[in-house]
């Protein structure tokens, strides 16, 4: 049951990841363009800005940081201090890890809280970009997909902490 958890949270973090890798290329192909375009604009050819780029650019870089979140925490690579670490024994290690994990979690699950209860707000007050007009709740929405992720993560990541404190070759990434 456990590996096929873990080949599922690799699964998912490993999609959200790319797909966040995605949207970073399209917002940076797009905005190379706006930039030629705009430099372009003198020579009277036709070309000039993409109209709407800062809130394509805006909502695709706040989707493409949440998507990232879950490959994050799948890699134990969020900020840590280690200077004590190396010097605590292996359960200590393992002990903090779990109270970690445990944290990140309750991070995670506030975080999709709050970010779903913001895009409710959003859809009720029909609020829109300021150039594009498109519906702030869905920039909301493309976030919030990747907090959820990251939460469903944290979750497993403390199955596997607490699994590395009964066995420790458990620990092992899971990549």
């Amino acid at each position: 049951m456990y590996r096929i958890l873990s080949r599922s949270a690799n699964f998912l973090a490993m999609g959200m990841a790319l797909l966040g890798g995605l949207v970073l290329v399209g917002v940076t192909v797009l905005t190379c363009i706006s930039i030629a375009g705009r430099a372009l604009l003198p020579l009277d050819i036709g070309l000039g800005p993409i109209q709407g780029i800062y809130d394509m650019t805006e909502m695709g870089i706040a989707a493409a940081v949440f998507a990232f979140l879950p490959w994050c925490q799948l890699q134990q690579k969020h900020a840590a201090v280690d200077l004590m670490t190396p010097v605590y024994p292996a359960l200590m290690n393992r002990i903090l890890n779990l109270v970690i994990d445990i944290a990140m979690c309750a991070v995670a699950i506030t975080l999709a809280w709050r970010m779903y209860l913001g895009m409710l707000d959003k859809l009720r007050y029909n609020e829109t970009t300021l150039i594009l007009q498109i519906p702030v709740w869905t920039g909301y929405l493309a976030s919030l997909l990747g907090l959820i992720a990251f939460a469903l993560i944290a979750a497993f990541c403390v199955l596997r902490s607490a699994r590395a404190l009964r066995k420790p070759q458990a620990e092992e990434c899971t990549s």
